[in-house]
């Protein structure tokens, strides 16, 4: 999983049809320390996320199985908005 802000949407009139009904957003991922990771990256939304959002964001094969059916073709998906993270610094991990 990775750790995102959305930063825009992606507006497509024509795609697949298995993809009819989908949002997709543009996603600049973060690492933890709040700097830039990777470039940014488009990903299917279901839950409601827009810019601004901090997101959890899942790739690869997970993401094109999200539902019973048949695998989509899509390489991410936000699977949460996130509130807040906390993490803890010293000790073996910092």
């Amino acid at each position: 999983m990775k750790i995102g802000t959305v930063i825009g949407n992606v507006w497509a009139t024509r795609k697949e049809d298995n993809l009819r009904g989908l949002k997709f957003l543009v996603v600049q991922p973060e690492l933890l320390n709040k700097s830039n990771n990777d470039s940014s990256f488009i990903a299917v939304d279901r839950i409601g996320a827009g810019i601004g959002d901090k997101v959890m964001v899942t790739q690869g094969s997970a993401a094109a199985h999200m539902t019973s059916d048949a695998p989509l073709p899509i390489d991410a998906i936000i699977i949460g908005i996130i509130d807040s993270v906390d993490i803890e610094r010293g000790g073996e991990n910092g």
